[in-house]
Protein backbone atom coordinates (compact mmCIF):
# COMPACT_ATOMS: atom_id res chain seq x y z
CA UNK A 1 0.00 0.00 0.00
CA UNK A 2 1.12 3.53 -1.07
CA UNK A 3 0.86 6.02 1.37
CA UNK A 4 2.10 9.41 1.55
CA UNK A 5 1.36 12.15 4.38
CA UNK A 6 0.81 15.69 3.39
CA UNK A 7 0.08 18.69 6.10
CA UNK A 8 -0.87 22.68 5.60
CA UNK A 9 -2.11 25.27 7.68
CA UNK A 10 -4.33 27.94 8.03
CA UNK A 11 -5.00 31.04 9.99
CA UNK A 12 -7.41 32.92 11.43
CA UNK A 13 -8.72 36.88 10.40
CA UNK A 14 -7.04 37.39 13.71
CA UNK A 15 -3.68 35.99 13.06
CA UNK A 16 -1.28 39.20 13.11
CA UNK A 17 0.06 38.36 9.31
CA UNK A 18 -3.45 37.90 7.97
CA UNK A 19 -4.62 40.94 10.14
CA UNK A 20 -1.76 43.20 7.93
CA UNK A 21 -3.13 41.64 4.83
CA UNK A 22 -6.40 42.59 4.82
CA UNK A 23 -5.26 46.06 6.56
CA UNK A 24 -3.37 46.19 2.83
CA UNK A 25 -5.81 44.59 0.90
CA UNK A 26 -8.65 47.37 2.08
CA UNK A 27 -6.83 50.13 1.30
CA UNK A 28 -6.42 48.61 -2.22
CA UNK A 29 -9.78 48.03 -2.32
CA UNK A 30 -10.87 51.34 -1.39
CA UNK A 31 -8.33 53.44 -3.83
CA UNK A 32 -9.77 51.44 -6.09
CA UNK A 33 -13.70 52.13 -6.20
CA UNK A 34 -12.07 55.77 -6.91
CA UNK A 35 -9.42 55.09 -9.16
CA UNK A 36 -9.24 51.97 -10.94
CA UNK A 37 -6.35 53.04 -13.02
CA UNK A 38 -4.05 53.84 -9.34
CA UNK A 39 -0.55 51.98 -8.91
CA UNK A 40 -0.68 50.29 -5.44
CA UNK A 41 2.13 48.54 -3.41
CA UNK A 42 1.34 48.77 0.03
CA UNK A 43 2.85 47.02 2.73
CA UNK A 44 1.24 46.79 6.49
CA UNK A 45 3.32 46.08 9.62
CA UNK A 46 1.67 45.67 13.16
CA UNK A 47 3.08 45.25 17.22
CA UNK A 48 1.69 45.73 20.22
CA UNK A 49 -0.52 49.13 19.76
CA UNK A 50 0.74 49.70 16.43
CA UNK A 51 0.10 49.67 12.48
CA UNK A 52 2.11 50.95 10.17
CA UNK A 53 1.46 51.18 6.52
CA UNK A 54 3.77 51.70 4.54
CA UNK A 55 4.88 51.49 0.76
CA UNK A 56 4.29 52.91 -3.24
CA UNK A 57 0.69 54.55 -4.07
CA UNK A 58 0.19 56.64 -7.43
CA UNK A 59 -3.87 57.52 -7.46
CA UNK A 60 -5.50 61.00 -7.91
CA UNK A 61 -7.64 60.18 -5.13
CA UNK A 62 -7.70 60.74 -1.23
CA UNK A 63 -8.05 57.70 1.15
CA UNK A 64 -8.56 58.10 5.23
CA UNK A 65 -5.65 55.30 5.31
CA UNK A 66 -5.76 55.10 8.95
CA UNK A 67 -9.69 54.48 9.64
CA UNK A 68 -9.42 51.97 7.05
CA UNK A 69 -6.55 50.36 8.96
CA UNK A 70 -8.82 50.87 12.14
CA UNK A 71 -12.05 49.74 10.37
CA UNK A 72 -9.99 46.41 9.50
CA UNK A 73 -8.70 46.04 12.62
CA UNK A 74 -11.64 45.80 14.60
CA UNK A 75 -13.98 43.38 11.95
CA UNK A 76 -11.34 40.76 12.77
CA UNK A 77 -12.26 41.00 16.44
CA UNK A 78 -9.67 43.53 18.06
CA UNK A 79 -12.53 45.66 19.38
CA UNK A 80 -11.85 45.41 22.81
CA UNK A 81 -9.28 46.52 24.61
CA UNK A 82 -8.66 43.14 27.14
CA UNK A 83 -7.95 41.47 24.01
CA UNK A 84 -4.59 43.25 23.88
CA UNK A 85 -4.55 45.02 20.56
CA UNK A 86 -7.69 47.52 19.67
CA UNK A 87 -8.59 49.13 16.62
CA UNK A 88 -10.41 52.28 18.39
CA UNK A 89 -6.84 53.13 20.13
CA UNK A 90 -3.82 51.28 18.49
CA UNK A 91 -1.60 54.23 16.70
CA UNK A 92 -1.54 54.11 12.82
CA UNK A 93 1.40 55.41 11.08
CA UNK A 94 1.45 55.98 7.38
CA UNK A 95 5.15 56.09 5.15
CA UNK A 96 3.69 56.18 1.51
CA UNK A 97 5.44 57.51 -1.58
CA UNK A 98 4.54 57.62 -4.96
CA UNK A 99 5.49 55.06 -7.31
CA UNK A 100 9.21 54.67 -9.11
CA UNK A 101 9.27 56.41 -12.48
CA UNK A 102 11.35 53.79 -13.96
CA UNK A 103 9.02 51.28 -12.97
CA UNK A 104 5.40 53.23 -13.74
CA UNK A 105 6.51 53.87 -17.49
CA UNK A 106 7.38 50.09 -18.02
CA UNK A 107 4.08 49.29 -16.65
CA UNK A 108 2.12 52.43 -18.40
CA UNK A 109 3.99 51.53 -21.91
CA UNK A 110 5.39 48.34 -22.37
CA UNK A 111 8.42 47.72 -24.29
CA UNK A 112 6.11 45.80 -27.19
CA UNK A 113 4.26 49.07 -27.14
CA UNK A 114 6.97 51.45 -27.64
CA UNK A 115 8.71 49.54 -30.42
CA UNK A 116 4.94 49.23 -32.22
CA UNK A 117 2.34 51.48 -30.39
CA UNK A 118 -0.06 50.25 -33.33
CA UNK A 119 0.06 46.87 -31.52
CA UNK A 120 -3.05 45.34 -29.42
CA UNK A 121 -3.98 47.24 -26.69
CA UNK A 122 -2.84 44.54 -24.13
CA UNK A 123 0.18 44.86 -25.32
CA UNK A 124 0.20 48.06 -23.71
CA UNK A 125 0.69 47.23 -20.19
CA UNK A 126 4.05 45.91 -19.51
CA UNK A 127 5.02 43.80 -16.16
CA UNK A 128 5.23 45.37 -13.13
CA UNK A 129 7.80 42.95 -11.57
CA UNK A 130 10.25 40.20 -13.02
CA UNK A 131 9.57 36.74 -11.33
CA UNK A 132 7.59 33.16 -11.57
CA UNK A 133 4.24 32.21 -10.84
CA UNK A 134 2.87 28.87 -10.43
CA UNK A 135 -1.08 28.14 -10.57
CA UNK A 136 -2.26 24.61 -9.17
CA UNK A 137 -5.80 22.49 -9.76
CA UNK A 138 -6.16 18.68 -8.62
CA UNK A 139 -9.21 16.76 -8.87
CA UNK A 140 -8.80 16.53 -4.75
CA UNK A 141 -11.81 18.14 -3.87
CA UNK A 142 -15.07 19.98 -6.13
CA UNK A 143 -12.91 23.13 -5.77
CA UNK A 144 -9.92 21.34 -7.81
CA UNK A 145 -7.83 22.69 -4.72
CA UNK A 146 -5.60 19.96 -2.55
CA UNK A 147 -7.63 18.30 0.21
CA UNK A 148 -5.28 19.33 3.17
CA UNK A 149 -5.44 23.05 2.78
CA UNK A 150 -9.29 22.65 1.66
CA UNK A 151 -9.71 20.93 4.99
CA UNK A 152 -7.18 23.67 7.13
CA UNK A 153 -9.55 26.33 5.74
CA UNK A 154 -13.09 24.77 6.98
CA UNK A 155 -11.26 24.66 10.18
CA UNK A 156 -10.50 28.07 10.53
CA UNK A 157 -14.02 29.17 9.22
CA UNK A 158 -15.28 27.44 11.65
CA UNK A 159 -13.29 28.40 15.08
CA UNK A 160 -14.09 32.29 13.27
CA UNK A 161 -17.71 31.93 12.61
CA UNK A 162 -18.04 30.17 16.52
CA UNK A 163 -16.62 33.55 18.08
CA UNK A 164 -18.35 35.41 15.93
CA UNK A 165 -21.79 34.22 16.86
CA UNK A 166 -21.01 33.85 20.29
CA UNK A 167 -20.97 29.96 20.40
CA UNK A 168 -17.67 30.32 22.46
CA UNK A 169 -17.63 33.56 23.39
CA UNK A 170 -14.41 32.79 25.29
CA UNK A 171 -12.73 32.41 21.92
CA UNK A 172 -10.48 35.45 20.57
CA UNK A 173 -9.67 36.53 17.39
CA UNK A 174 -6.07 34.39 16.70
CA UNK A 175 -5.59 31.44 15.77
CA UNK A 176 -4.45 28.88 13.47
CA UNK A 177 -5.01 25.30 12.26
CA UNK A 178 -2.51 22.35 10.29
CA UNK A 179 -4.20 19.10 9.06
CA UNK A 180 -1.74 16.06 8.18
CA UNK A 181 -3.71 14.13 5.44
CA UNK A 182 -2.81 10.30 4.57
CA UNK A 183 -3.11 9.71 0.55
CA UNK A 184 -3.38 6.56 -0.74
CA UNK A 185 -2.04 5.78 -4.34
CA UNK A 186 -2.01 9.68 -4.58
CA UNK A 187 -6.01 9.64 -3.49
CA UNK A 188 -6.94 11.38 -0.45
CA UNK A 189 -7.74 8.56 1.87
CA UNK A 190 -8.24 9.86 5.60
CA UNK A 191 -7.01 12.66 8.16
CA UNK A 192 -4.69 11.42 10.93
CA UNK A 193 -3.31 14.65 12.17
CA UNK A 194 -5.32 17.67 14.05
CA UNK A 195 -3.54 20.75 15.15
CA UNK A 196 -5.79 23.70 16.45
CA UNK A 197 -4.23 26.64 18.50
CA UNK A 198 -6.91 29.53 19.25
CA UNK A 199 -6.53 32.53 21.67
CA UNK A 200 -9.32 32.60 24.37
CA UNK A 201 -9.96 34.32 27.83
CA UNK A 202 -7.75 33.64 31.05
CA UNK A 203 -11.26 32.25 32.53
CA UNK A 204 -11.70 28.81 30.61
CA UNK A 205 -10.23 26.31 31.50
CA UNK A 206 -7.54 23.93 28.26
CA UNK A 207 -10.02 20.70 29.42
CA UNK A 208 -13.03 22.71 28.38
CA UNK A 209 -11.47 24.34 25.21
CA UNK A 210 -10.14 21.01 23.89
CA UNK A 211 -13.85 19.16 24.73
CA UNK A 212 -15.44 22.05 22.85
CA UNK A 213 -13.58 22.37 20.10
CA UNK A 214 -13.07 18.56 19.45
CA UNK A 215 -16.69 18.06 19.64
CA UNK A 216 -17.92 21.27 17.22
CA UNK A 217 -14.70 20.95 14.81
CA UNK A 218 -13.17 17.52 14.68
CA UNK A 219 -16.20 15.76 15.14
CA UNK A 220 -18.29 18.45 12.97
CA UNK A 221 -18.67 16.49 9.60
CA UNK A 222 -19.39 19.85 8.05
CA UNK A 223 -16.07 20.85 8.82
CA UNK A 224 -14.49 17.18 8.18
CA UNK A 225 -16.62 14.79 5.99
CA UNK A 226 -16.69 11.55 8.18
CA UNK A 227 -15.63 9.00 5.77
CA UNK A 228 -12.01 11.27 5.78
CA UNK A 229 -11.53 10.97 9.68
CA UNK A 230 -9.39 8.54 11.22
CA UNK A 231 -10.90 5.60 13.05
CA UNK A 232 -8.67 7.55 16.24
CA UNK A 233 -7.38 11.11 14.44
CA UNK A 234 -3.94 12.38 16.33
CA UNK A 235 -6.04 15.73 17.84
CA UNK A 236 -3.59 18.72 19.50
CA UNK A 237 -5.34 21.68 20.41
CA UNK A 238 -3.62 24.33 22.08
CA UNK A 239 -0.55 22.44 22.96
CA UNK A 240 1.61 25.56 24.96
CA UNK A 241 -1.25 24.55 27.28
CA UNK A 242 -2.01 28.23 27.11
CA UNK A 243 -2.78 30.98 24.44
CA UNK A 244 -4.27 33.93 26.20
CA UNK A 245 -1.55 36.68 24.92
CA UNK A 246 -2.34 36.64 20.83
CA UNK A 247 -2.04 39.29 17.84
CA UNK A 248 0.34 41.76 17.36
CA UNK A 249 0.46 41.48 20.73
CA UNK A 250 1.96 38.52 20.61
CA UNK A 251 3.57 38.28 17.52
CA UNK A 252 4.65 40.88 14.98
CA UNK A 253 2.79 40.99 11.86
CA UNK A 254 3.76 41.86 8.20
CA UNK A 255 2.12 41.47 4.70
CA UNK A 256 3.43 38.49 2.47
CA UNK A 257 3.87 35.62 5.35
CA UNK A 258 1.56 33.52 4.74
CA UNK A 259 2.23 32.64 0.99
CA UNK A 260 1.36 29.11 1.27
CA UNK A 261 -2.00 29.73 3.06
CA UNK A 262 -2.69 32.00 0.55
CA UNK A 263 -2.19 29.47 -2.11
CA UNK A 264 -1.86 25.61 -2.23
CA UNK A 265 -1.01 24.76 1.29
CA UNK A 266 2.45 23.67 0.46
CA UNK A 267 1.63 21.36 -2.35
CA UNK A 268 2.91 23.44 -5.26
CA UNK A 269 5.62 25.09 -6.36
CA UNK A 270 5.17 29.01 -5.63
CA UNK A 271 7.75 31.69 -6.88
CA UNK A 272 7.75 33.84 -3.97
CA UNK A 273 5.65 36.88 -4.48
CA UNK A 274 2.73 37.76 -1.97
CA UNK A 275 -0.65 39.15 -3.33
CA UNK A 276 -2.04 41.17 -0.96
CA UNK A 277 -1.71 45.04 -1.28
CA UNK A 278 -1.05 44.98 -4.86
CA UNK A 279 -2.52 46.38 -7.65
CA UNK A 280 -2.94 43.82 -10.54
CA UNK A 281 -0.21 45.32 -12.79
CA UNK A 282 1.63 43.28 -10.66
CA UNK A 283 1.63 39.75 -12.14
CA UNK A 284 2.77 38.69 -8.41
CA UNK A 285 -1.02 38.58 -8.17
CA UNK A 286 -2.63 38.66 -11.76
CA UNK A 287 0.11 36.15 -12.82
CA UNK A 288 -0.88 33.55 -10.26
CA UNK A 289 -4.35 34.23 -10.87
CA UNK A 290 -3.82 33.27 -14.65
CA UNK A 291 -1.94 30.24 -13.45
CA UNK A 292 -4.32 28.98 -10.81
CA UNK A 293 -7.21 29.78 -13.91
CA UNK A 294 -5.16 27.51 -16.58
CA UNK A 295 -4.25 24.51 -14.74
CA UNK A 296 -7.92 24.51 -12.91
CA UNK A 297 -9.07 24.32 -16.75
CA UNK A 298 -6.64 21.52 -17.76
CA UNK A 299 -7.87 19.59 -14.68
CA UNK A 300 -11.51 20.39 -15.17
CA UNK A 301 -11.61 19.11 -18.52
CA UNK A 302 -10.41 15.70 -17.76
CA UNK A 303 -7.03 16.21 -20.04
CA UNK A 304 -5.05 15.60 -16.27
CA UNK A 305 -5.75 14.52 -12.90
CA UNK A 306 -3.58 17.47 -11.37
CA UNK A 307 -1.60 20.03 -12.95
CA UNK A 308 0.78 23.51 -12.38
CA UNK A 309 1.52 25.58 -14.33
CA UNK A 310 4.38 27.91 -14.12
CA UNK A 311 4.24 31.97 -15.97
CA UNK A 312 7.41 33.95 -15.73
CA UNK A 313 7.77 38.15 -16.80
CA UNK A 314 9.67 40.53 -17.27
CA UNK A 315 9.79 43.96 -15.86
CA UNK A 316 8.15 46.09 -18.00
CA UNK A 317 7.44 43.62 -20.74
CA UNK A 318 4.22 42.41 -21.62
CA UNK A 319 4.44 39.13 -22.92
CA UNK A 320 6.01 35.97 -20.62
CA UNK A 321 9.54 35.14 -21.32
CA UNK A 322 8.78 31.37 -20.29
CA UNK A 323 5.63 29.28 -19.88
CA UNK A 324 5.52 25.67 -18.44
CA UNK A 325 2.76 22.82 -17.37
CA UNK A 326 3.28 19.68 -15.25
CA UNK A 327 0.93 17.30 -14.83
CA UNK A 328 3.22 14.76 -12.70
CA UNK A 329 2.13 11.72 -15.19
CA UNK A 330 -1.53 12.27 -14.53
CA UNK A 331 -2.32 13.61 -18.28
CA UNK A 332 -2.34 11.18 -21.57
CA UNK A 333 -0.56 14.47 -22.99
CA UNK A 334 3.12 15.51 -22.53
CA UNK A 335 3.91 18.48 -20.91
CA UNK A 336 5.24 20.09 -24.12
CA UNK A 337 1.51 19.24 -26.12
CA UNK A 338 -0.19 21.14 -23.29
CA UNK A 339 2.10 24.29 -23.62
CA UNK A 340 1.27 24.23 -27.21
CA UNK A 341 -2.41 23.62 -26.14
CA UNK A 342 -2.05 26.98 -23.18
CA UNK A 343 -0.65 28.99 -25.57
CA UNK A 344 -3.66 28.82 -28.08
CA UNK A 345 -6.43 29.08 -25.66
CA UNK A 346 -5.04 31.41 -23.28
CA UNK A 347 -3.67 35.38 -23.19
CA UNK A 348 -1.12 35.82 -20.46
CA UNK A 349 -0.27 39.26 -21.29
CA UNK A 350 -0.96 41.79 -18.11
CA UNK A 351 -3.77 44.08 -19.85
CA UNK A 352 -5.26 40.73 -21.05
CA UNK A 353 -5.32 39.38 -17.38
CA UNK A 354 -6.74 42.43 -16.15
CA UNK A 355 -9.75 42.92 -19.13
CA UNK A 356 -10.56 39.42 -19.30
CA UNK A 357 -10.94 38.80 -14.92
CA UNK A 358 -11.81 42.98 -14.34
CA UNK A 359 -8.94 42.69 -11.73
CA UNK A 360 -9.26 46.78 -11.18
CA UNK A 361 -12.42 46.36 -9.44
CA UNK A 362 -12.43 46.59 -5.56
CA UNK A 363 -12.39 42.29 -4.32
CA UNK A 364 -9.63 42.19 -2.65
CA UNK A 365 -10.00 42.13 1.06
CA UNK A 366 -12.42 39.24 1.14
CA UNK A 367 -9.51 37.18 -0.41
CA UNK A 368 -6.59 38.09 2.32
CA UNK A 369 -7.93 35.76 4.53
CA UNK A 370 -8.88 32.26 3.55
CA UNK A 371 -7.29 31.68 0.28
CA UNK A 372 -7.26 33.51 -3.19
CA UNK A 373 -7.96 29.86 -4.55
CA UNK A 374 -10.93 27.43 -4.75
CA UNK A 375 -13.29 30.62 -3.46
CA UNK A 376 -16.59 29.68 -4.93
CA UNK A 377 -18.77 31.69 -2.82
CA UNK A 378 -16.73 34.86 -4.42
CA UNK A 379 -17.44 34.17 -8.06
CA UNK A 380 -13.80 34.78 -8.63
CA UNK A 381 -12.95 35.12 -12.57
CA UNK A 382 -10.23 33.06 -12.26
CA UNK A 383 -12.19 29.93 -10.80
CA UNK A 384 -14.14 29.45 -13.55
CA UNK A 385 -14.00 26.19 -15.42
CA UNK A 386 -15.57 28.60 -18.88
CA UNK A 387 -12.55 27.30 -21.52
CA UNK A 388 -12.25 23.79 -20.80
CA UNK A 389 -15.07 23.14 -24.46
CA UNK A 390 -12.20 24.97 -26.35
CA UNK A 391 -9.30 22.87 -24.86
CA UNK A 392 -11.36 19.56 -25.79
CA UNK A 393 -11.99 21.25 -29.50
CA UNK A 394 -8.30 21.94 -29.84
CA UNK A 395 -6.88 18.50 -28.74
CA UNK A 396 -7.24 15.54 -31.37
CA UNK A 397 -5.41 12.24 -31.82
CA UNK A 398 -3.81 11.22 -34.90
CA UNK A 399 -3.22 7.51 -34.96
CA UNK A 400 -0.84 6.85 -32.07
CA UNK A 401 1.08 10.21 -31.91
CA UNK A 402 -1.03 13.17 -30.23
CA UNK A 403 -1.32 16.07 -32.35
CA UNK A 404 -2.84 19.70 -31.13
CA UNK A 405 -4.62 21.73 -33.40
Amino acid sequence: MSLEYVTSESVTKGHPDKLCDQIADSVLDEILKKDPEAHVACEVTATTGLVHVFGEISTNCYVDIPSIARKTVNLAGYSDVSFGFNGNTCAVLTSINSQSQDISMGVNESCEYKLSPETDLEDKIGAGDQGIMYGYACSDTPTFMPMPIFLAHKITRELSNLREKGVLNYLRPDGKTQITLEYKKSVPYRVKKIVISSQHSEEVSLKKIRDDLTELIVYNSRVIPKDLLSKDPIVIINPTGKFTIGGPVADSGLTGRKIMVDTYGGIAHHGGGAFSGKDPTKVDRSGAYMARYVAKNIVASGLALKCEVNVGYAIGVAKPVSLGVECFGTSKYSNGELVSLVKRVFDFRPGAIIENFRLKRPIYKDLAVYGHFGREELDLPWEKIDKTEELLEKVSFKEKSRVLV
